[in-house]
This record gives C-alpha cells, sequence and structure tokens, in this order.
C-alpha cells in the first residue's frame, strides 16, 4: 500500500482521505532555479501557489485550485559539516531516505516522530513531533533552511540571518514561502532501548511526572472503553543493540498491529456495539518487551491501517485532567471509539507557531478509522482540549480559526507580521491559511 497522495486525473487527494483538491497545474521542478520560475510565474497569471509532501496532513493545509509544486525530484543530502554537525538535505526528502541515509553516515537525528512517510519539508512545516523530555519536534533541530518567497527569490535563514524569519519559518504552515532545504543538528548514531509495558491508566496518570522524569523519551496508548494502556519508554542505551527478532517484529508490529488491528477496525465500523469489546481484546494483546536498536527504528512504526486523527497539546502540568475529561465523555456518549489515544510529551521551545511555543506541552491525540463517521467524537474531543487552552496540531483536523489561535499563541502575530512583509499579496493564501491566519 503506498503512503503517497494520489494525483490521478488531476486530482489531489490526501492520504487520509479526507482531502481531495483540484489544481490547476502540477509540476515537479528539478531545481531551487526551477522552482522560483514556477513561482513567478504563478504569481504573473495571477494563480495561488501551494507545495505539497506526501499529504500525510489531515487539514487542507496544501490544498489549492492554483499550482501545486511537487517536491519530489527536490531530494537527497546537499552537504554534512562533521564539524558543526549539521546535514542541509532537499525539502521533498522523505524522512525514511534521510533517516537510512543519516545512519550509513555514522549519524542520527536526536529526536523523530512515531511515522516517517512524509518529506523532511511537510513535517516540519506542521510541527511534526515524537515525544521527548528534553528534545522537540523535527522542527526544533531546525538551524536553518532556505526558502522561495513570494517574488521568486532565494532567501536563506537562521539564528544569525535573518532571526525573525528563522523563528517563524521553522513551522511556516507554507505560508510563508516554498521550503527548497534545511539544515538540521545531527548527533553520532547512538542506541536506544525501548521498554513496552501494560500499566492500568490510573496508574499511569497518578505517576506521570515520575515517567516523565526517569525516561528521555515516555509515551502511552489508552484504549478508550477500558482502563488499560500500553507505555513505551525509550532511553539511550551503551549496548550491546539487540534488535527486534524478525518473527517476533512480523508478528508484533505487521500481524497485530497492522493486520488483526485493520480487521477489528473493519468490524467495529460495520458493527459500533462490538468496539467496547474488541478494545478489551485489543489492551490485552500486546505483551511487554524490550528491545535496543539504532533511533529510527525504535521511534518509528509501520502504519499501514489508514484513519484521520486530531491532536491538541495541552501544557503538560494539565494532561491528568484532560484526559480524564475526555475519558468521562466517552463514557457519557455513547460514542464507539475504535483507535487507541496517543499520548506524548515535548518541552518548550522558541518556534512562534510551534505547538509548543513557549510552554511545557503534553499532546493527546484521538483516531478515527478512515471511512467511520468521526465528527462526534472530534467535537467532544476538543471541547476538552480548548478548555485547557489547547493548539491544535497543523497537520490534523480541527475547527479553530485566528481569532482562537491568537489566544494561545503569544507569538502568534509576530508569525503574522512576517508573512505580511514576505507575502502581502498572499500568493500561498488558501481556504485553511485564511482560517486560521485571518485575512
Amino acid at each position: 500500500m503506498s503512503s503517497t497522495a494520489s494525483g490521478k486525473h488531476g486530482t489531489w487527494r490526501n492520504w487520509g482521505g479526507n482531502v481531495t483538491a483540484r489544481p490547476a497545474r502540477q509540476v515537479t521542478p528539478a531545481s531551487v532555479e526551477e522552482l522560483a520560475a514556477e513561482v513567478r510565474g504563478a504569481a504573473e497569471r495571477g494563480q495561488r501557489v501551494k507545495a505539497v509532501g506526501t499529504g500525510h496532513s489531515f487539514t487542507s493545509v496544501a490544498a489549492t485550485d492554483g499550482v501545486l509544486i511537487r517536491p519530489d525530484l527536490l531530494t537527497g543530502i546537499r552537504g554534512i559539516d562533521r564539524t558543526a554537525m549539521t546535514v542541509t538535505v532537499e525539502a521533498g526528502t522523505p524522512l525514511k531516505r534521510l533517516n537510512a541515509a543519516l545512519a550509513r553516515e555514522g549519524l542520527s537525528l536526536t529526536n523523530m516522530g512515531d511515522i516517517m512517510e512524509q518529506t523532511i519539508a511537510g513535517a516540519t512545516s506542521t510541527g511534526t513531533h515524537g515525544t521527548g523530555r528534553e528534545s522537540g519536534s523535527i522542527a526544533a533541530q531546525i538551524t536553518g533552511l532556505e526558502l522561495v518567497t513570494a517574488d521568486g527569490s532565494v532567501l536563506t535563514c537562521s539564528a544569525g540571518q535573518n532571526p525573525e524569519v528563522f523563528a517563524a519559518a521553522r513551522i511556516g504552515l507554507g505560508a510563508l514561502g516554498v521550503v527548497t532545504a534545511l539544515t538540521l543538528a545531527v548527533e553520532p548514531l547512538f542506541l536506544l532501548t525501548a521498554r513496552e509495558e501494560p500499566m492500568p491508566l490510573d496508574r499511569v496518570l497518578a505517576e506521570f511526572d515520575q515517567l516523565w522524569a526517569e525516561n528521555e523519551h515516555f509515551e502511552f496508548y489508552w484504549f478508550p472503553h477500558t482502563g488499560s494502556t500500553n507505555t513505551k519508554r525509550n532511553n539511550r542505551s551503551e549496548g550491546p543493540a539487540r534488535p527486534v527478532g524478525r518473527a517476533a517484529g512480523w508478528f508484533e508490529d505487521e500481524f497485530l498491529s497492522n493486520g488483526v488491528f485493520q480487521v477489528a477496525q473493519w468490524a467495529g465500523r460495520a458493527a459500533p456495539v462490538s468496539v467496547p469489546a474488541i478494545a478489551r481484546i485489543s489492551s490485552r494483546a500486546l505483551s511487554a518487551r524490550s528491545y535496543t536498536d539504532i533511533p529510527y527504528r525504535v521511534f518509528t512504526s509501520p502504519r499501514r491501517v489508514r484513519f484521520v486523527e486530531m491532536e491538541y497539546a495541552v501544557p503538560r502540568a494539565a494532561l491528568a485532567e484532560t484526559l480524564r475529561e475526555l475519558k468521562a465523555v466517552i463514557e457519557r456518549s455513547g460514542l464507539r471509539v475504535s483507535f487507541p489515544v496517543e499520548v506524548r510529551t515535548a518541552p518548550a521551545d522558541d518556534i512562534a507557531l510551534s505547538t509548543a511555543s513557549g510552554r511545557d506541552s503534553a499532546y493527546i491525540a484521538v483516531h478515527m478509522f478512515r471511512g467511520t463517521p468521526y465528527q462526534a467524537y472530534f467535537s467532544a474531543a476538543e471541547r476538552v482540549f480548548t478548555a485547557h487552552e489547547g493548539r491544535p496540531h497543523w497537520g490534523k483536523v480541527h475547527t479553530r480559526d485566528a481569532g482562537y489561535l491568537e489566544g494561545v499563541y503569544p507569538r502568534f502575530t509576530e508569525f503574522t507580521a512576517v508573512r505580511n512583509r514576505l507575502d502581502p499579496e498572499r500568493l500561498f493564501q488558501n481556504d485553511y491559511l485564511r482560517r486560521i491566519l485571518g485575512r
């Protein structure tokens, strides 16, 4: 199954299947110069421009009826600076290829999300993150970037060069221009030991601060309709490497987490009344295990079951209360929720529109199987999240607008001021940006 978006018959569709667009023109430039020429041409024709990655966002952040730029030919590593410990990479490079290429060079990102199908620019532009006590999102690891702006010029920025653009463009939502290259901090390849263990939800919430403090990377999945979670702790290890065996990996990561889970989702969609029973069985299917491997093989997992997702960042101190409220809402509502709820954390960072901007954050992600009505569940969850000053993930379903977002992002107007300067004519505008950033 491909996880790239399809562009058949002129229609672009995202991975989750909930967003479609019919761009007037789709282009795949082979160089930054070609891309800049496409931007200038679109401006002359009065067409809007959007760049798209692999379509892994559940919002219409990349949708356009104008020119859709595909970065398929802008891939690969431009250069590695072993003195500065940075790597410069073309914007269209898929994370899975970047991770493998870095590993071959004896290097790794410090932290990453749990899937690696996205392009590096798509992932960072929407704030993709993993979980970490001290290490933040992928965007927080950016030390420099290259951007084609609305007049077709190429702008480079970093903490020392165009710093106000740098503060905004690391998570730029495609609103400031088209990112063409990123420079990322890397470190020598290291080993992580993962410890996965079922744990009662009440215990996880009661001990959350301790679990967070004792582990470099802590996350858990709660199975609605049960009091059960599956926890995962990732910590650096001196080794030796003890990867998941091929047979065990196939059984747990493919057969259970994808194959059996897919069948369970089909059953739950066909007969919603069966969902709580399926959830109880699912929560008991995964047993404790431990393994040690290089980072991307520990942080990331295959995700072959298609879904739609909403995720909010709340203050880390508010996590337990927020999740208890979500649990109560599900129990009261009669909703049938067949996907586990994912919980992760990130430290405060200095990026204007980062979901962790200026505050230590906890992420709560809710999912529904693709094709299952999700609006009632997501609306109920969103009411809980926004009551705690939640910030929505930019690439996941939400209904917030600029009026709300300006209230939860202290640096919101700083971002819009940079946008007004770089794109006064709104060449990179679309309906989603109009809603979240205002006119």
